[in-house]
């Protein structure tokens, strides 16, 4: 079963946010607790860790920014 993988909400008043960097490759097997993407929103970067374990597929590029609950990538 696929898990999607949402841009979470880091603070109070966050609506959107920019992936500054994904650092694991679309089709890499990821674990769950693994560090995928580096989000950076409100002058500040987070590390967003892997919801679970499996075949990571991205679809939301780095360096482009996104809304609060959109989807950027599914493991499988």
């Amino acid at each position: 079963m696929a898990t999607e993988i949402l841009l979470p909400k880091i603070g109070f008043s966050m609506t959107e946010a920019q992936i500054a960097e994904w650092l694991a490759e679309d089709g890499a097997a990821v674990t769950e607790g693994q560090p995928l993407f580096l989000l950076e929103a409100d002058k500040s970067a987070n590390e967003v860790e892997a919801p679970a374990s499996g075949t990571l597929r991205i679809h939301a590029e780095a360096g482009q920014t996104y809304e609060v609950g959109t989807i950027l990538g599914i493991i499988e």
